[in-house]
């Protein structure tokens, strides 16, 4: 297994079930809506933030990560690449276990911040597309 893949299986079994999806709102022809419901469907608690900070997929949502009331495990991010990496140091100072950024999303920049400060961080992948692909807990 390589790197890449062991972090992608890291993050998605071993790194806590609570998603906090920057960018995710109720606007259903979004990516980060249908992500949500299929980090739903494999256990993960997703909260959603968002400057509406609408409730989605039933759980309430916040305006920025720092607004999260409980600790976050991972932060997956739906935002273009040039506003990703404040979003990545932002999942630092709340604790995070780790970050992915969503396809597209690129900032090697971030990505050394990020594993530097010893969080696992994934770029340009989807974990809708990844968690399938992982054999089952037992």
């Amino acid at each position: 297994m390589d790197n890449e893949t062991e972090t992608i299986r890291r993050i998605l079994q071993d790194s806590g079930d609570t998603w906090a999806v920057v960018g995710l709102s109720n606007n259903r022809s979004r990516a980060a809506f249908g992500v949500a419901q299929v980090l739903q469907r494999f256990g993960k608690r997703v909260v959603p933030v968002h400057p509406k900070a609408e409730t989605v997929h039933g759980e309430e949502g916040y305006a920025s990560l720092a607004e999260i009331p409980f600790p976050v495990d991972v932060v997956d991010v739906f935002v273009n690449s040039e506003l990703a990496g404040p979003v990545a140091d932002e999942a630092v100072a709340v604790g995070a276990k780790a970050v992915w950024f969503q396809l597209d999303v690129i900032d090697a920049g971030a990505y050394e911040r990020t594993r530097a400060a010893g969080l696992d961080m994934v770029m340009d992948r989807c974990p809708a597309i990844e968690i399938p692909k992982l054999p089952p807990r037992g």
